[in-house]
């Protein structure tokens, strides 16, 4: 029977036992897990830079609807603003002095021997600027709203000849301040006050004649 004597077998086992060798192995695996770590971090680092991306235009968008609300919230306050300046406007427009009424409750005064000469109106406006609220300052002055206050003062001057001149002039006075426009119109408390009354005076006909003047406080209007 034949003999086989193998000559390369030992290098073969050799040959084995390098591929065998768990060194080597280590190395292979390590490497791959390298790899994949890389692989891995790459596509965290994408995710990143896509997140990233998004939130810009997040931010982006935030930023134009923020600009629009603020838009909206000013236009809004513009309108809140025309339509408050309106109302004042209808408010005044409706307590406004009105010359007919004034001149038909005039014409209802009689006393003898007293003539009205002349009349005059003289209206007056004080506007106060707006305070804004400041919570963060103590001690500031309280916020108000702009508002602007009408002062009306009508001025009767007359003339009173009668047989004895300025006899007249008070009951002229009471029949002015017991009218029912003024009364309705005027100040509560200073209403109707002799401002000047001259000294006694006679005419071109020799009739004595005293002249005076009487000041109407109308209701101050505030809007």
């Amino acid at each position: 029977m034949p003999i086989h004597i193998n000559l390369l077998a030992e290098a073969r086992i050799a040959e084995e036992l390098r591929r065998r060798d768990p060194v080597k192995r280590t190395i292979f695996v390590g490497a791959l897990l390298v790899a994949l770590a890389l692989v891995w971090s790459s596509s965290l680092l994408v995710d990143d830079m896509l997140a990233n991306k998004n939130v810009s235009q997040a931010d982006i968008e935030f930023q134009t609807h923020t600009n629009e609300y603020m838009r909206v919230l000013e236009a809004k306050s513009k309108a809140a603003d025309i339509a408050k300046k309106l109302y004042a406007l209808q408010k005044l427009s409706q307590a406004r002095l009105l010359q007919g009424s004034l001149m038909n409750a005039l014409q209802q005064i009689s006393v003898p021997n007293v003539q009205l000469t002349r009349l005059r109106v003289e209206q007056g406006y004080t506007s106060l600027e707006a305070i804004a609220p400041k919570p963060d300052a103590p001690g500031s002055p309280p916020s108000r709203p702009a508002s602007c206050t009408e002062k009306i003062v009508l001025l009767l001057d007359a003339k009173d000849s009668s047989a004895n001149p300025g006899d007249q002039v008070p009951r002229f006075k009471d029949a002015v301040a017991h009218l029912p426009y003024f009364q309705e119109n005027l100040d509560k408390t200073n209403g109707v006050t002799l401002s000047s009354r001259s000294a006694p005076d006679s005419g071109p006909d020799g009739k004595p004649f005293v002249l005076f003047t009487l000041e109407c406080h109308f209701q101050s209007q505030t809007r």
